[in-house]
């Protein structure tokens, strides 16, 4: 079977993914390279493992993660479909059973907060674990004075974390904003369609979500 850490060592996604993120670069968009993806790989398998999925599902999890973004290759807009297309090729290629590619193809196919809807559990959590990865890191302007609302709601965030509870009843993005740097409204003016987004992906898994910005709940 085909597996997460061989994808990762596969050359020729590699450069996909990169190009993908160079493409980004030149619009001004935030990281989308292998440090984003990474992450989101893995914080969409934690997240199934700790709520009971089974290993598989847990590396297909890993594996829409790793590709999620590859379809901004092609261009920005509709970037979900033309990645899950994408997808659909290099995993049918690589020997990938039909029903394995058909779960990582549907997930990268909604992950996008203009059409995609978590119409399963790898979706959900690749919807969360995406959306969920705001930080400062990721800002790659280095001239502060011509930051646009993007990088100014990154760059002001000093720590993020998405975690479950003990109960398996909520799921928790944790955030903690410089406020001197970018006000809590301006985080809501670009990602509530995110917040809202993730509040279906969490109960599409049976859990609540929530925001706590600055240690107070907002939701």
């Amino acid at each position: 079977m085909l597996t997460y850490d061989e994808l990762r060592k596969d050359e020729d996604i590699r450069t996909y993914i990169e190009q993908a993120d160079r493409s980004l670069l030149a619009l001004g968009y935030t990281e989308h390279s292998f440090a984003h993806v990474t992450r989101v790989a893995e914080s969409s398998a934690d997240l199934l493992s700790a709520l009971g999925h089974g290993p598989r599902t847990v590396e297909l999890a890993r594996i829409a993660g790793y590709l999620h973004d590859i379809g901004n290759l092609v261009n920005r807009v509709d970037h979900s479909q033309s990645g899950a297309l994408i997808a659909f090729r290099l995993l049918s290629h690589r020997d990938m059973r039909a029903e394995e590619i058909a779960a990582v193809v549907t997930a990268i196919g909604n992950h996008d907060e203009g059409t995609g809807v978590p119409v399963n559990a790898i979706s959900a959590a690749l919807i969360l674990a995406d959306k969920c990865d705001v930080r400062r890191s990721r800002v790659r302007n280095t001239d502060f004075s011509t930051f646009d609302i993007h990088d100014r709601v990154n760059y002001s965030v000093t720590s993020s974390a998405l975690s479950l509870n003990e109960a398996h009843t909520e799921v928790t993005l944790t955030l903690t904003i410089d406020t001197a740097i970018s006000p809590v409204m301006d985080y809501f003016e670009i990602f509530l369609g995110r917040m809202i987004m993730c509040r279906k992906a969490a109960e599409k898994l049976g859990l609540r979500f929530c925001l706590l910005v600055n240690d107070q709940r907002l939701f």
